[in-house]
């Protein structure tokens, strides 16, 4: 099955791991745009990271990835809730090539990873230079900085697949559990490579990488592409954007029109729901209400 994310643990050891794969949601997402090959892989990688990074998390929250840099990739944008929804952005100032890794597509880049719970609690954000040339070993380097959690990190993304594993130490629960079990399970998990990630069952690549540990294996996450964009989000935007800009970009192209970043949806209001938008509610009549 695609979209799904699939968790384990090291029995004797302080070790967690988990495999993502997604298909239908990667595709889904780079179909509504029109980026590069090289733009679509960084999304894609993107996408299997923040699934991991997710699958982390200890209490409903929704996760950011946002990749930023003065080179030719702009911005990577990858939001991911605990629920299982996915959506990913990017832009580009210019063609973003093949080669050379982040240093040559992301150029003076910083990492960023902010969490915002879903109910009462502070939002938190970590912020690290970008470090190893690829966007797994940025993460890594970020669980070193912010974490302090040994991580490591493989990611694949060709279309239409995109994939990735996380192995991570725990902090130590028992004096009785195996002292040689990270290094060990670090070396065989480097075997794996990003066409068997991509292409090879869950199971199959945790049984292969892993044969001879005790693996207690966890019911697999469904995954899928879900935009948290609205008409009534979009309308608040143009509220706070002022009357004044509104009327005039009416009178200029005759309605106002938005595309949403994420997921290219458009919304577009006419001279009568921009009317709407800035008439207080008691003034209005009830034709102003109905829909357009």
């Amino acid at each position: 099955m695609s979209d799904r994310l699939h968790r384990f643990l090291f029995e004797h050891a302080d070790i967690r791991g988990e495999v993502v794969q997604l298909d239908e949601t990667f595709t889904e997402i780079v179909g509504r745009t029109d980026h590069s090959p090289a733009v679509q892989r960084l999304i894609g990688e993107g996408l299997a990271a923040t699934a991991l990074l997710a699958a982390t998390m200890k209490y409903p929250c929704h996760l950011s990835l946002q990749l930023q840099s003065s080179g030719p990739l702009s911005l990577l944008l990858v939001q991911a809730g605990t629920s299982g929804g996915l959506r990913a952005m990017a832009r580009t100032r210019e063609a973003v090539p093949e080669s050379g890794g982040l240093e040559a597509q992301a150029r003076d880049g910083t990492l960023a990873i902010t969490i915002e719970p879903e109910s009462a609690g502070e939002r938190y954000q970590g912020v690290v230079d970008l470090a190893g040339g690829s966007l797994a070993a940025a993460l890594e380097h970020y669980f070193s900085e912010s974490e302090q959690l040994p991580t490591r990190v493989w990611l694949s993304a060709e279309q239409p697949h995109a994939a990735g594993m996380l192995i991570q130490r725990l902090p130590a629960q028992s004096e009785a559990a195996d002292p040689d079990a990270w290094e060990r399970a670090g070396h065989l998990a480097a075997t794996v490579t990003g066409g068997e990630l991509r292409e090879l069952a869950p199971g199959e690549i945790i049984r292969r990488l892993f044969h001879e540990e005790d693996i207690r294996l966890f019911d697999p996450m469904p995954l899928r592409f879900h935009c948290r964009c609205s008409r009534a989000r979009v309308a608040s935007m143009l509220q706070g954007l002022g009357e004044a800009e509104m009327r005039d970009t009416l009178e200029e192209q005759g309605q106002v029109e938005v595309h949403c970043d994420f997921c290219n949806e458009p919304y577009r209001f006419d001279a009568v729901d921009i009317e709407a938008l800035f008439t207080p509610a008691a003034a209005r009549s009830p034709a102003s209400d109905q829909a357009h």
